[in-house]
C-alpha cells in the first residue's frame, strides 16, 4: 500500500540447512534398499509364475523338464531364477516357450540394470545425505530450530505448529555455524530456517558440512522498494532485467560468495527417496504377464482340442480329470522319437570321440597264444576257421573304451586280438 517494488534481482524462498550425515558404517542390508518391498515381492512372484509357465509348455516335449516331482519343482525354480544371470543351460523346444523366455529375459535385463545403477548411487552418494529432509519431522520430534532475528520466518514456523520454546533466535553467521555444529541435544539447533540469500552465505563457507533442503515456502524474491507512484520503478526494473539476463549477475554473485557458491548450488537439489517403486515398472510387468498368460492360454486350447475325445466321453468328471492329467504327464510321441534320435546321436558322438583306434603297421610282437601276426602275403596260416577274412578285434590305445570289430583286408601286418 505504501511502496512499489521493482522486478526481483535474485530468487528467494524459505529453505533450511541441516548437517550432513557422517560416514558411519553402512547397513548390512543396503543391497535391498534400491528396490521397495512391493517391487521385491512382485519380482519374486513373476519369477515363480514364469518358471511354472515354461514348465507347463515344455513338460510334454522336453525330457529336461521331466522326472520325479522333486526334480520338476527344482527345475521350475532353477530355470526361472537362472535367467537373472543368464546361466540356464536347458534348451527349450516349444516355440511358445521361446516367446515367453525372450520377453522375460528382456524384463530381467531392465530390472537388473536399474537395480545395479541405483545400488551404485546409494553406495557412492549415501555419505552426502542430510540428517533430515522434512521440516514437519523436526517440529513433530520437538527438535530445536534456528531462525534469523527480525525475520518473518518466526510467524511461518508458528503457523506450521512449532512451539516457540523450540525456536532459537540467531543474529550472525558465526552463530549460525556454531549452533548447527552443536546440534539440538547440545544447546544447539538441528536446522536453520531462513531465506535463500542468507543461507547461501553460510553454505559459501561451510558447504562440506551442511546441506540445503527445501524449499519450505516460496517467496517473490528480493527487489528494490520505491515510494508509491515513483517514476523510477520502471527504469530500475528494466535495468534489473538487463543485468539478470546477462552474465553480470553471475560475476556479482562470485564476488560476494566466491567460487564455493557452486557447492551451494549443488546443495539446492531437493532430495527424494532413492528406492525404486513398483509404479516405475508397471508397464514392463504388464507386458511380461500378458505374454506369459497368452502363451499358456494358447497351449491349453491346443491341448484340450487334441484331447477333446476325453472331454466328450461319458465318464465321470473325476475320471476325465484323471485322464487329462495322465495325458499331460505323458510325453508326446513325436517328442519321444526326437528324444531317442538325440540320445542315439549323442551316444554315437561319444563312441566316435572315445573309441579312437590305433593300428601299428609292421608289428613284430605278439600277445598270448590267442594273438597272432597275420600276413596273407607271407602265406601264413590263419587260425580256425582259416578264412582270409577272419574277424578280429583291433587292440586300441584306450583299453577302457569298447573295442570295435573289423575285417582284415590288406597285406600289412597288425597286432590283433582274436574274437
Amino acid at each position: 500500500e505504501y511502496v512499489d517494488f521493482t522486478l526481483p534481482y535474485t530468487e528467494s524462498g524459505v529453505f533450511m540447512i541441516v548437517p550432513i550425515k557422517g560416514d558411519g558404517q553402512k547397513s548390512a542390508w543396503i543391497f535391498l534398499k534400491p528396490l521397495k518391498t512391493e517391487l521385491w515381492i512382485t519380482i519374486g512372484a513373476f519369477f515363480l509364475y514364469t518358471g511354472i509357465v515354461i514348465w507347463v509348455l515344455e513338460h510334454r516335449v522336453n525330457k529336461k523338464f521331466r522326472g520325479p516331482p522333486s526334480k520338476q519343482v527344482g527345475m521350475i525354480l532353477w530355470f526361472s531364477f537362472s535367467t537373472m544371470v543368464y546361466a540356464h543351460r536347458e534348451k527349450v523346444i516349444s516355440n511358445l516357450s521361446r516367446f515367453v523366455l525372450i520377453i522375460w529375459i528382456f524384463t530381467v535385463l531392465v530390472l537388473s540394470s536399474s537395480y545395479t545403477a541405483n545400488l551404485t548411487s546409494l553406495l557412492t552418494v549415501q555419505q552426502l545425505q542430510p540428517t533430515v529432509t522434512n521440516i514437519s519431522a523436526l517440529i513433530r520430534n520437538g527438535e530445536h530450530i534456528g531462525y534469523q532475528d527480525g525475520s518473518f520466518v518466526l510467524d511461518l514456523l508458528k503457523g506450521l505448529g512449532a512451539q516457540e520454546s523450540k525456536l532459537i533466535v540467531l543474529n550472525t553467521l558465526e552463530e549460525f555455524e556454531e549452533k548447527l555444529s552443536k546440534g539440538s541435544n547440545n544447546d544447539g539447533v538441528s536446522a536453520i530456517v531462513d531465506e535463500l540469500p542468507y543461507l547461501r552465505l553460510v553454505l559459501a563457507k561451510h558447504c562440506s558440512k551442511y546441506k540445503l533442503v527445501g524449499p519450505t515456502n516460496k517467496t517473490a524474491g528480493f527487489g528494490f522498494a520505491f515510494p508509491k507512484g515513483s517514476p523510477l520503478v520502471p527504469d530500475v526494473s528494466r535495468a534489473v532485467l538487463s543485468v539478470t539476463e546477462s552474465s553480470d549477475l553471475t560475476l556479482i554473485r562470485k564476488k560476494w560468495f566466491g567460487d564455493r557458491d557452486k557447492c551451494s548450488e549443488d546443495d539446492e537439489t531437493t532430495l527424494t527417496s532413492n528406492s525404486l517403486a513398483l509404479d516405475s515398472f508397471r508397464g514392463l510387468f504388464l507386458i511380461a504377464a500378458l505374454s506369459s498368460t497368452a502363451a499358456l492360454f494358447i497351449f491349453l486350447i491346443n491341448f484340450f482340442y487334441e484331447n477333446r475325445h476325453i472331454l466328450a466321453s461319458q465318464q465321470p468328471v473325476k475320471k476325465k480329470v484323471a485322464a487329462i492329467a495322465k495325458t499331460f504327464d505323458e510325453m508326446k510321441e513325436d517328442a519321444q522319437e526326437a528324444a531317442k534320435k538325440e540320445k542315439s546321436k549323442e551316444e554315437e558322438i561319444e563312441m566316435a570321440a572315445g573309441g579312437a583306434i590305433h593300428l601299428t603297421p609292421g608289428a613284430t610282437s605278439f600277445s598270448n597264444h590267442e594273438e597272432q601276426l597275420f600276413s596273407p602275403d607271407e602265406g601264413s596260416s590263419s587260425p580256425e576257421p582259416g578264412s582270409l577274412y577272419h574277424a578280429w578285434t583291433v587292440i586300441g590305445i584306450n583299453e577302457d573304451r569298447p573295442r570295435k570289430n573289423f575285417l582284415h583286408s590288406n597285406s600289412d601286418s597288425f597286432l590283433y586280438d582274436k574274437i
